[in-house]
């Protein structure tokens, strides 16, 4: 039986119509239109559909939507502000830490996390966060450069 749940995305309220087995992912990508989060394996082994949930990295395709009433969803199509990148995705940009860019929204959500999180962290420590996010392209080299630049040049704001 289909209920209507409230949900908090990117700072504005949703009412939406949802089967009780339905995805965060489902619900973002299919009900609401941010294609952003990305469906990948649909397993949680990926990190393609993380979005911040009350500022943690959650794997959407693993979380059903209501499950996710009363908290606070961000996902990638709300990191920027007034048509500015967010920092950590402008390091992104900058260090070339993209390629084909279909993990790269999930990717940035989990940065964010890490650097929201432990401000400076050793590369070690981004490593072993990043490690439940996988990328065909980079060779997470570029990846952890642009976590790495972020956590020093953005003077607090992540």
């Amino acid at each position: 039986m289909k209920q209507v749940i409230e949900l908090n995305v990117n700072g504005d309220m949703y009412e939406v119509l949802i089967a009780p087995n339905q995805t965060l992912l489902e619900v973002l990508r299919d009900k609401m239109g941010l294609m952003g989060t990305k469906r990948g394996c649909d397993l949680g082994a990926c990190g393609a559909c993380s979005v911040l949930l009350d500022g943690e990295a959650y794997l959407s395709c693993l979380m059903l939507a209501v499950d996710a009433v009363g908290k606070t969803i961000v996902t990638i199509e709300g990191l920027s502000e007034g048509g500015e990148l967010h920092p950590i995705q402008k390091s992104f940009v900058e260090v070339g830490g993209l390629q084909c860019g279909f993990c790269t929204p999930g990717i940035v959500m989990t940065a964010k996390a890490i650097l929201d999180e432990e401000p400076h962290p050793t590369e070690e420590s981004v490593k072993k966060k990043m490690a439940g996010n996988l990328c065909r392209c980079t060779g997470y080299k570029k990846v952890i450069e642009a976590v790495m630049g972020v956590s020093g040049s953005t003077g607090g704001k992540r």
